[in-house]
């Protein structure tokens, strides 16, 4: 079974990488540029994780993590910040906005994968690759 990743970045050079990276191991991505595009995307593509930038346009991702949050059938459903806020307190906020993990950009290429197989999902507690 292949895990789709939902990736919510604006920067077209970081989704690039991330989605090379997640395919090239196979992984499916769905990725959009907005914040808003992604609520809407994933309430309707319904991930298997959920990589979200926090600095984005039309709704910022912490906004985006606690909109996702309230989406019944989403609740459950991983998100990770991937982001370059890396100042003492980011990483507590975006997880008190509702992301369960937290990747500092720049991503690392050779770790970046393992790190989302290593995010716990339902059905999967344990990491292991896809």
């Amino acid at each position: 079974m292949t895990t789709t990743v939902l990736l919510i970045e604006d920067n077209e050079q970081n989704r690039y990488l991330a989605t090379f990276l997640l395919e090239r191991h196979g992984y499916r991505v769905v990725a959009v540029n907005d914040g808003l595009s992604g609520v809407e995307q994933a309430r309707s593509c319904r991930p298997d994780v959920i990589l979200l930038d926090i600095q984005l346009p039309v709704m910022d991702g912490y906004a985006v993590a606690r909109a996702l949050r309230q989406i019944a059938h989403l609740e459950n459903i991983p998100i990770v910040a991937v982001t370059s806020y890396a100042m003492p307190g980011d990483r507590e906020k975006a997880l008190e906005a509702g992301c369960d993990g937290y990747i500092e950009k720049p991503i690392n290429p050779d770790t970046f994968v393992s790190e989302i197989a290593a995010v716990p999902r339902p059905g999967r507690p344990c990491a292991e690759e896809p």
